[in-house]
């Protein structure tokens, strides 16, 4: 009598955002000897190392050049949508497409995209509340430590010097995009291989650096954790744009108009109490019930998105998977930062980040 056929266990389906190993289009082990792949390693760390100095370099070269031009043809009075467009315009058109050139000396590793489900794109989304005021606060009370509470906010001067529509057009929608495609698109394909965890902290750092503003830097370095994690699970830039674009237009265009709308005495506490009396009982409440309510959403994000990231950890739903080419423990920092591009390009834009903080 033959024995039964034991029954088959179903085998539990991913969830869309796992990237399992066997996905990886390359071997899981370098076919090289240990050493030569990781001067292999170190190489190409120092190759986006080049390219994102090269980006930073050209960038301020010719923003400087063309802000000299607009100094020419406007004088001392240059309209604030001119200097953010010769900001944004070397960058987008010259620095970033130069800096392909480097890129594209380290090869891309391709891997199999998934879909994200609505439900876990806003939950994420949430998640990003209380990590960029988190480090919004860390931002504002190191900047004022170090310069005696003297230093502004410069990003601040430029959302209230322009139009809400040069800012949508330029900070809500374009820088979005073409960040997102160097920092997360270009850099996390080239160094996902040698880690995912190593490639995420890596294209965080060089993303928040690149802003060279200490006021911004840990609310970017935080996004950029999630939205390199978003990349990494999904390989798809169309989520992180969508999150990066909301925050932006959030920051610079809907919270702006909102302050606009209210009375600006009861914003500089130049409105007598009578006054405010008078207001309140004519019905006129000058716009504070529709910041209330901006405020209240805010909030009520907050603490959602402080119970989602407890929840998240607690459940160990952030999943990651070891890399083809996974980087030992002690030669991860090592590898990914100890080489000759990547060190240019922290001393670069650590001691820009410093000096303006003070101009």
């Amino acid at each position: 009598m033959s024995q039964p056929m034991p029954q088959q266990q179903p085998q539990p389906s991913l969830p869309q955002l796992n990237l399992p190993p066997s996905q990886w289009s390359e071997a899981p082990q370098p076919s090289q000897p240990q050493r030569n792949w990781w001067f292999v390693a170190h190489r190409r760390f120092t190759l986006i190392g080049v390219a994102l100095t090269l980006m930073i370099v050209f960038w301020l070269g010719l923003n400087f050049l063309a802000i000299g031009a607009l100094h020419q043809l406007f004088g001392s009075n240059v309209p604030a949508w001119a200097s953010l467009l010769a900001s944004s315009g070397p960058l987008y058109v010259v620095a970033m497409p130069l800096s392909m050139l480097i890129f594209t000396l380290v090869p891309a590793i391709k891997t199999r995209q998934y879909a994200m489900k609505p439900g876990e794109f806003i939950q994420l989304f949430i998640m990003c509340v209380p990590v960029m005021y988190l480090g919004n606060i860390i931002g504002n009370i190191l900047s004022a430590v170090m310069t005696d509470g003297q230093a502004t906010n410069r990003l601040n001067s430029v959302v209230a010097g322009n139009d809400w529509w040069v800012n949508a057009l330029y900070i809500g929608i374009l820088a979005p995009i073409f960040e997102e495609w160097i920092f997360r698109k270009e850099i996390i394909s080239r160094a996902r291989r040698y880690g995912e965890k190593t490639a995420i902290v890596f294209s965080s750092l060089a993303f928040a650096l690149f802003h060279m503003n200490l006021f911004q830097f840990f609310y970017a370095f935080g996004l950029g954790l999630i939205f390199g994690y978003v990349y990494m699970r999904t390989s798809k830039l169309r989520y992180t744009i969508a999150m990066h674009m909301i925050i932006n237009l959030n920051g610079t265009v809907l919270a702006p108009l909102l302050l606009n709308a209210v009375d600006p005495k009861l914003l500089n506490g130049g409105m007598s109490q009578s006054e405010v009396m008078q207001m309140m009982e004519s019905g006129n409440t000058g716009g504070v019930e529709i910041v209330g309510m901006y405020g209240t959403a805010l909030i009520a994000l907050l603490i959602a998105g402080i119970v989602l990231l407890v929840r998240w950890s607690r459940q160990r739903r952030w999943e990651f998977y070891p890399a083809p080419e996974e980087l030992p423990a002690g030669l991860k920092v090592r590898t990914a930062y100890a080489n000759p591009g990547v060190i240019v390009y922290l001393l670069l834009t650590v001691g820009l980040t410093v000096w303006m903080l003070f101009v």
